[in-house]
């Protein structure tokens, strides 16, 4: 890249023409937008085809979005304070269509001339009978930057970006001039030659031009395929990046020993045959845990697949060779379930296992810090208290978290320096399966480990959706199930009475099944958030103990509550609940012998993007095909930066659509890097130089998992 045009793309994007201080700080809060290369990769959603022309009179509902060219007239607005608006007419040789706008009402009365005429684009709409076009974009015949493309750039905006001119039309304008800006000195191009030829991708000069103004299809479908390769390779470049750095210069404990803490649980203490996955995850991590680089393994696996036993057992192996392990949970309901099953499975061994949350205090928690610092403690079981600085191991050889995605990746790291200079073996864990794609493109410096086989026996939970018509058959089920001597879950999404949102809560809900299951042939748990840990535990140790027949929770049960007799998993107004939230909640049924249900209460008329939630639990259990939807309805978030819910630097990629393409990147990194793994030679020099400055803003939080 010349000095020249490394200069226009640094330049603040207040500088750029069209734009002056008050537009850039939009576009700075509203699209993370701050420099002329920012711009540039605020890339269009879509084009709209500007060769195509509509007459008035042939315009129907069919017609999603169309395009006329006529004289604007009678300009009237309507209304006052909120409830203005203003609506036109624009007329061609064929007939009139009505306009309507109901924002930026005073802007547009002042700056609309009737009487001219306009290129109108917008999307038909139906009211009362009459087809209209609501909010249309108005453009004049002259303006060259319609007249550069044929396939006009159509971006993303919100009210506050639109009522400042920084609309798709406004932002199209800006592009414009700084494209004609950089139209006399090319943008560098980084990739190899080698690399362009052999996938045929075009140049990334003409890719940052054509996305934005293409002359036709083709070449908008070449340029997005490399803006795509682009995100993808040089992602995949710093995953490759980071492991080649933690294989080389992250030293890792040496396991050297299976032994008799191992050996005596895996021989005398397991009341069940190991599935072949769990076998087959266990003896990936031994062979980690013995090569002298440090662990950092994802383990995967669907609810009730068997991963807390794979930890428990990885546990043992940092045990038998002198090492202290700790498991973090993210809620204490889940720690203190860990816990109490570990003190259970361990009991004929002879382990010193402690319990370490916010509400451990004084004498109790004064203990527990020092039996841990002395050694004397083996394993620690806790919530995030754990990652404390007061909290001190003598030795932490390894550490495991559970639900790994309710921890922030920099509340993870923490336990890194638990143990110096040589950090810990991680092994994170999660329940909600990841399709492939997300795993190869997310998870790309860890070791992924999937348990896809069910402990035999285990039955699928059957899944019903129900709306509340069917209130008395669903309560009419729940009586027949508990004189079978089953117990049930029924979950709400609320604790108390929301004014914006029309739910049942829990309170009401709480006092209608009182009516329904009357006192003392039914007895009823209440549990949620806001109380006390000692209450909490009260009413879970009852329902663990039949005393109570039903539970009214919120989702503190979605993870690791484990009660083999409850059959009967209720979901009220189950819209409000994402799809992997709807799965672990299923999860909690089904642990034991007996057949389970789950029931998913709805209102009658719910969102198309509900329904097919709905939808997708009714008819599937498997966690992978769930978290696809789960995917596709919610897109994938940022991994190796500090943010978990998008992968923000994806632009243009679909990790779902475009897993071919990772895959591609991914092996050409991979290959890259065996060759070349620092990226030394002369033909890999410009692609550092790009993979460190595309980078250089986003830590490298991914090599802690």
């Amino acid at each position: 890249m010349s000095s020249q045009s490394k200069s226009i793309l640094d330049t603040p994007i207040e500088y750029l023409k069209g734009v002056g201080p008050i537009k850039a700080d939009l576009l700075k809060k509203e699209l993370g937008i701050y420099t002329a290369m920012d711009l540039l990769q605020s890339y269009p959603f879509r084009h709209i085809d500007k060769t195509k022309f509509h007459k008035i009179s042939e315009i129907n509902l069919s017609d999603e979005y169309v395009q006329i060219k006529g004289v604007l007239n009678r300009l009237q607005v309507h209304g006052l304070a909120r409830k203005k608006r203003l609506t036109a007419h624009l007329k061609d040789t064929t007939g009139q269509i009505e306009l309507v706008w109901f924002k930026g009402v005073s802007w547009l009365e002042k700056n609309l001339q009737p009487g001219v005429e306009y290129i109108c684009y917008g999307k038909i709409n139906n009211y009362n009978g009459r087809i209209n076009i609501p909010h249309p974009e108005l453009t004049l015949p002259n303006d060259n930057t319609q007249t550069s493309s044929h396939l006009a750039p159509v971006y993303h905006s919100s009210e506050k970006l639109n009522l400042k001119g920084l609309d798709s039309k406004g932002r199209r304008k800006i592009i414009f001039h700084l494209l004609q800006a950089l139209s006399e000195d090319r943008l560098e191009e980084h990739l190899p030659d080698y690399i362009l030829q052999k996938l045929k991708l075009i140049g990334r000069h003409e890719a940052l031009i054509n996305i934005h103004f293409p002359h036709n299809q083709e070449i908008l479908d070449q340029s997005i395929r490399r803006i795509k390769f682009d995100e993808v390779f040089y992602f995949q470049l710093r995953m490759s990046q980071l492991r080649a750095h933690r294989l080389e210069h992250i030293k890792g404990l040496l396991f050297e020993k299976v032994g008799n803490y191992f050996n005596t649980f895996y021989k005398e203490c397991i009341p069940f045959e190991l599935t072949g996955a769990q076998k087959r995850v266990i003896k990936e991590i031994r062979i980690d845990l013995g090569s002298g680089v440090q662990m950092n393994r994802l383990l995967q696996g669907d609810v009730g697949s068997g991963k807390t036993m794979v930890g428990l057992l990885t546990m043992l192996l940092a045990l038998d060779n002198g090492y202290q392990a700790c498991m973090l949970a993210p809620t204490e309901i889940l720690a203190q379930q860990h816990y109490n099953s570990l003190l259970h499975d361990l009991e004929k061994l002879e382990i010193r296992v402690g319990f370490l949350s916010g509400s451990v205090k004084g004498k109790k928690r004064k203990l527990i810090l020092e039996s841990l610092a002395n050694g004397e403690l083996q394993i620690l079981i806790g919530t995030h208290a754990i990652l404390e600085d007061k909290v001190v191991f003598k030795n932490l050889g390894l550490a495991i978290t559970d639900e790994q995605h309710r921890f922030g990746v920099e509340q993870r790291s923490k336990l890194w320096k638990k143990n110096k200079p040589i950090p810990p073996h991680i092994l994170v864990m999660t329940a909600t399966p990841i399709p492939r794609t997300l795993a190869m493109t997310a998870y790309g410096d860890l070791d992924v480990s999937k348990i896809d086989e069910m402990p035999p026996g285990r039955k699928a939970v059957t899944t019903y959706h129900k709306t509340e018509e069917n209130r008395l058959y669903v309560f009419g089920f729940m009586k027949k199930l508990i004189a079978e001597g089953r117990q049930v879950y029924i979950v709400y999404p609320l604790i108390e009475e929301s004014a914006k949102l029309d739910l049942n809560n829990l309170m009401q809900g709480y006092e209608s099944l009182e009516r329904d299951f009357p006192k003392p042939k039914y007895q009823i748990s209440i549990v949620h958030g806001r109380m006390k840990p000692e209450d909490k535990d009260y009413e879970m140790e009852r329902f663990l103990k039949n005393q109570t027949q039903i539970m009214i929770a919120t989702t503190v049960i979605e993870v690791g509550v484990n009660v083999p007799n409850a059959s009967l998993m209720v979901i009220e107004n189950a819209e409000r609940f994402g799809l992997s939230q709807l799965h672990q909640l299923r999860g909690r049924v089904g642990r034991g012998a007996d057949q389970a249900h789950c029931i998913l209460m709805t209102k009658k008329n719910i969102s198309k993007h509900s329904f097919k939630r709905i939808q997708t639990m009714v008819r599937t259990t498997d966690g992978f095909e769930i978290s696809e939807a789960d995917l596709k309805l919610r897109g994938p978030g940022s991994i190796d930066g500090t943010m978990q819910s998008g992968l923000a630097m994806f632009k243009m990629t679909d990790i779902l659509r475009d897993g071919e393409m990772i895959r591609v990147c991914k092996e050409m990194a991979i290959r890259i890097f065996e060759k070349d793994p620092k990226l030394q030679m002369d033909i890999h020099k410009k692609m550092r130089h790009h993979l460190d400055h595309y980078f250089h803003l986003v830590k490298g939080w991914s090599r802690i998992s």
